[in-house]
């Protein structure tokens, strides 16, 4: 739909606008559905059907599994408990961007909410209509149970694929320490290569030293045997350390 010239798509609606809040998540900075995606679609929605988003409520990289950690969802139910809602509907992009949440009734309850306030809750890229009807109930409680289902599923998936690297030898969690950091390489390579020290990760890097002098170095860091040949007092840095290696590579 595009606009008159001169005109907006909302101004372009017919009759009084209704006034709108939107509602937009997403779990992770590279998730397809990005808040600014989500608002774009919205925003089409609202010029159609003669909505003025008036309010955002945005929770950036928050699960939609729980109600926990999601402020500004929180925050939308607080304002239409208390009555201080400015706005007449919610529209948010889809039923997993209301929630993700593994009780299908949890996402249901809140919804209800708003609809027990007078605020109605607008899925616009959903291809039913919200309107209460049987078809759209049993749709949208299909889509509930899918999205919760979709979470338990990916969980499953990278549980098993953490284990997996596991059992290769591969650290998961957090960064690996100082000459610990291992990278994914060929199956045929020798397991030595996958071994690579922080301080090689760069544009041109220098060839791997052997597995030796990691250990040594990993050494002089957990005995605190900071006197050496190369640094007779001063302590034993990441910069130093790197220096280090080069230093001890010709003992191997």
């Amino acid at each position: 739909m595009e606009p008159a010239p001169g005109m907006s798509l909302a101004e372009e609606s017919e009759g009084p606008l209704v006034r709108a809040a939107q509602y937009v998540r997403m779990s992770t900075e590279h998730q397809k559905y990005s808040t600014e995606n989500q608002a774009e679609i919205i925003a089409q929605y609202a010029a159609r059907r003669g909505f003025e988003i008036v309010r955002t409520y945005e929770d950036a990289g928050k699960s939609g599994l729980r109600l926990d950690g999601r402020l500004s969802l929180q925050t939308l139910i607080a304002d239409v408990r208390s009555g201080s809602a400015d706005f007449e509907a919610v529209l948010v992009y889809d039923v997993s961007r209301w929630g993700r949440f593994q009780d299908a009734d949890e996402s249901a309850y809140y919804e209800f909410i708003c609809r027990e306030a007078g605020i109605k809750v607008h899925y616009c890229a959903e291809q039913f209509e919200n309107d209460g009807s049987l078809s759209a109930t049993i749709i949208k409680s299909m889509k509930r149970a899918m999205a919760g289902e979709y979470s338990r599923e990916l969980s499953a998936k990278v549980f098993a694929g953490q284990c997996r690297l596991i059992r290769l030898g591969f650290r998961q969690g957090g960064p690996a320490g100082y000459g610990l950091r291992r990278q994914l390489v060929a199956q045929s390579s020798p397991r030595d290569a996958a071994v690579r020290p922080a301080h090689t990760r760069r544009a041109n890097p220098r060839p791997v030293p052997p597995l030796c002098l990691v250990f040594e170095v990993a050494h002089f860091f957990t005995a605190g045997l900071c006197r050496c040949a190369v640094y007779s007092s001063r302590p034993l840095g990441r910069s130093r350390a790197a220096h280090l290696l080069a230093e001890l590579q010709p003992r191997c």
